[in-house]
């Protein structure tokens, strides 16, 4: 089983990933991680702490010349904005008096809630790790685990769909490496210039307003083969997998799999995806993918489509009302750097989420020790399935 754990504050001195179950023999490009990590940082509406971080992935175990041992993989990316508050962020109880205390809890974010639960008496003890900042080791893992797939020919991608009010319409049948280079290029990751412009235009006025703004971003994967997860337990089946690990996104609200909820407002006859067999290339085939190529918790080999919904961000440079931890007196929520709209990276945390669930459970199928024990694997399972 691929897992891993993150570790890490938003102001302190570095994010620390670890991944464990990957197995040896699978060659890793540390620098095709560190350009997932910028593509992170990108994205028009960020606020000014990208441009005081590199974000850069330094490897500490499990990777030797290149290729994972087959023992755990660590990744640390440092923090550089740590130079600023190493005093009020200090593991040493002497410089307790550096820092300032925060006691204003932003509606919509974990403050109050954290230091309910925790019985703190300074939200920035709760903050520092809520923060989305700790996205940044998602990325990597979720990159370095896209290198697991890809001697499989599975291609995943996310980009933006909608911010707040302004959607971005898709050419249906376009493909993924020309989906590709057209979200990259664009400021705001859409495939749609005229909405691209829209969407900048109201991220101005936002700005302008002191508010954030949302959106929602999609996911696609192709290459997959059928038969990925499982619908004998609840906690094995696939698409249930990427929500829970999709709704653990710092302010993700909503995800939807094909359809999604639409699929509730139309007959059976209308959803399901007819079945067909090209008996030239020996696979079964569907007529349609309403179902986002999931059913009954397995893929069924067409591409994965998943949409996530991310509310705006907590930290309004208006703020709303609130109440004070210490006084309980009426205050406004506290302001911390953030950002107008973040939805663009969000597209890229999403899109490495998903590519570690599907390198998880592609590993649970086909599993072994090594490389060429999984392609083993791998090769005399679609050979079976031609063969059925």
């Amino acid at each position: 089983m691929l897992r891993f754990i993150t570790a890490g504050e938003s102001h302190g001195p570095e994010l620390v990933a670890v991944v464990e179950g990957a197995p040896a023999g699978f060659a890793i490009d540390i620098a095709a991680i560190n350009h997932d990590l910028a593509r992170r940082q990108k994205g028009y509406g960020r606020g000014g702490r990208m441009l005081i971080e590199k974000d850069e992935a330094r490897v500490v175990s499990g990777i030797r010349f290149g290729r994972t041992m087959g023992s755990p993989v660590t990744f640390i990316v440092e923090n550089r904005d740590f130079k600023n508050w190493e005093k009020r962020m200090s593991a040493d109880p002497r410089d307790r008096g550096e820092a300032k205390v925060v006691t204003r809890p932003r509606p919509g974010h974990a403050d109050l809630a954290g230091v309910l639960k925790y019985n703190l008496e300074d939200i920035r003890d709760v903050l520092e790790r809520a923060s989305a900042r700790e996205t940044t080791a998602r990325v990597a893992i979720g990159a370095f685990a896209r290198q697991l797939l890809a001697p499989f020919g599975v291609h995943v991608l996310g980009y933006v769909v909608s911010i707040g009010s302004v959607e971005a319409k898709v050419p249906p049948s376009m493909p993924i490496e020309e989906l590709t280079r057209v979200t990259e290029e664009s400021q705001v990751r859409v495939a749609d210039a005229t909405a691209e412009q829209a969407i900048i235009a109201e991220i101005d006025a936002c700005k302008k307003d002191g508010d954030t703004l949302g959106g929602i971003v999609e996911v696609i994967a192709v290459g997959l083969p059928v038969g990925l997860g499982s619908h004998v337990q609840w906690d094995r089946k696939l698409d249930g997998r990427l929500a829970h690990a999709l709704l653990s996104l710092q302010a993700v609200k909503g995800v939807e799999v094909g359809i999604g909820f639409e699929a509730a407002r139309v007959r059976g006859s209308q959803l399901h995806d007819e079945i067909g067999y090209d008996r030239e290339l020996r696979h079964f085939t569907r007529h349609s993918n309403n179902s986002g190529g999931t059913e009954g918790g397995m893929s069924t080999g067409e591409p994965l489509r998943v949409r996530v919904a991310f509310k705006p961000l907590s930290t309004l440079m208006r703020p709303l009302k609130s109440a004070d931890i210490k006084s309980k007196a009426e205050a406004v929520g506290a302001i911390e750097r953030s950002d107008v709209c973040a939805i663009p990276a969000a597209a890229v945390i999403a899109e490495t989420v998903v590519a570690f669930e599907l390198a998880n459970a592609f590993l649970e199928k086909f599993g072994g020790d090594s490389l060429a024990e999984i392609t083993r694997n791998y090769q005399g399972y679609l050979e079976q399935v031609r063969n059925f």
